[in-house]
């Protein structure tokens, strides 16, 4: 099972940067979209759909904002289009897809950036999102939960922690909620085989071009497992060199697991 998460900045513009061409090269049987900006009605998907992707989208009530898709080859069991938390749900923010008994959860969290409103939703959409997998994982307890958790956890995933130390997504407060959601039974997949890998990145500010050039980057982009997953885990991968976005896709790749 290849899997990829990639938060699109729009799946329009997206497209118009060369997304479907990048499609056709495989990449992945699942692939996890953020932040597409549209609903199913507003993109054309034949060509992906040619390339064998079902697509199945949660989109915002607001047009132009937020949305989760996930495009697949494997056709899947059941999709659950929600969490029934009221604003998270008016955002389109979360989507699941079952396949047989693992399930992944595709996630856009809140950002913080434009200020303190936004900031206090975020914790609050942590908080309640964390409560959500607690419950979901008593009757799934094989998750996958891929997205853009808009949070750099530790300074190795960040060009400029000492910079950035208060800076919505790499705030004390984000980056425990971070710790202690890992020490709950979770796996963030590029660290667990990658440790000590310094500037794997999969974000860029786009205020300056110079700074993707540079390297000059976050990675707030994760796909976190079970850790009852772990053994199945066979590869963790970021490829900075996709830019239809000012993020980057990030790849997991499990090991065939019994009932797919």
């Amino acid at each position: 099972m290849r899997i990829i998460s990639y938060n699109v900045n729009g799946i329009r513009a997206a497209i118009k940067k060369g997304f479907v061409e990048w499609l056709a090269t495989n990449p992945a049987d699942i692939i996890c979209l953020q932040e597409t900006k549209a609903t199913k009605e507003d993109v054309d998907t034949t060509e992906i759909e040619k390339l064998g992707y079902e697509s199945y989208w949660f989109s915002a009530q607001k047009k132009g904002y937020s949305g989760v898709a996930i495009f697949t080859k494997i056709k899947p069991d059941n999709i659950v289009y929600g969490t029934s938390i009221e604003q998270s749900d008016f955002e389109g923010r979360v989507i699941q897809a079952d396949f047989g008994p693992v399930s992944i959860v595709n996630a856009y969290f809140p950002s913080g950036t434009s200020g303190d409103e936004r900031q206090n939703y975020k914790y609050q959409w942590l908080s309640e999102f964390e409560q959500y997998l607690v419950a979901l994982r008593k009757k799934r307890p094989q998750l996958i939960v891929v997205g853009d958790y808009n949070i750099a956890h530790c300074e190795i995933d960040i060009h400029d922690p000492k910079g950035n130390k208060k800076s919505s997504g790499f705030l004390p407060e984000e980056r425990e909620w971070m710790t202690e959601f890992l020490e709950n039974g979770w796996v963030d997949t590029f660290r667990y085989l990658n440790p000590d890998v310094t500037g794997g990145y999969s974000w860029w500010s786009q205020r300056f071009p110079s700074v993707r050039l540079q390297n000059k980057g976050w990675r707030i982009d994760y796909i976190c497992i079970t850790d009852s997953l772990a053994s199945t885990l066979k590869n963790a991968s970021i490829f900075p060199d996709v830019k239809h976005s000012d993020h980057c896709p990030i790849f997991v790749e499990l090991t065939p697991l019994k009932g797919l």
